[in-house]
């Protein structure tokens, strides 16, 4: 890796694509059944068993605004690490709607578009060249989570 890049994830998600670095994500891990939550809000889809933890899973598109849930069986599901923003929380998951794969970003060719279509659990959107891509808000989606517990 040169200096300056930083390897990514790019997760296709419905009509965007996000990017994340690999460092947030503990394992892109195959598609399996759920555990449902009784009385559960839309956007959490359920929990998945992962190395003897209960990760929720969330829905990026219905927590964005963006669509219902949609789980494509060529997708995985994304388990991200926690960012220390409440213990109770030590991963986050989502689905991604395809096969993600690995890049390196430049630093320096990371702009943020200011007309790019922002949703509520993005932190941005930014350009890399000609491409397009939203940054999720992970932290956002654990404090959610853990609002949810606190109900």
């Amino acid at each position: 890796m040169r200096d300056g890049e930083i390897a990514c994830f790019l997760l296709p998600l419905l009509g965007i694509t996000a990017l994340v670095p690999t460092v947030s994500v503990a394992e892109m891990a195959p598609l399996t059944q759920l555990a449902p939550i009784e009385d559960s809000p839309d956007w959490l889809v359920g929990m998945y068993e992962w190395r003897n933890i209960n990760v929720p899973v969330l829905s990026y598109e219905v927590l964005n605004g963006v669509a219902e849930l949609a789980v494509n069986t060529q997708g995985r599901i994304a388990v991200f690490n926690n960012t220390g923003v409440d213990e109770r929380v030590p991963f986050v998951a989502i689905y991604t709607q395809g096969i993600p794969r690995m890049t390196r970003v430049g630093e320096k060719d990371i702009q943020e578009d200011p007309n790019g279509t922002k949703g509520e659990f993005d932190l941005m959107c930014i350009t890399v060249g000609v491409e397009e891509f939203n940054i999720p808000d992970i932290p956002g989606m654990e404090m959610l989570y853990a609002k949810y517990l606190d109900s």
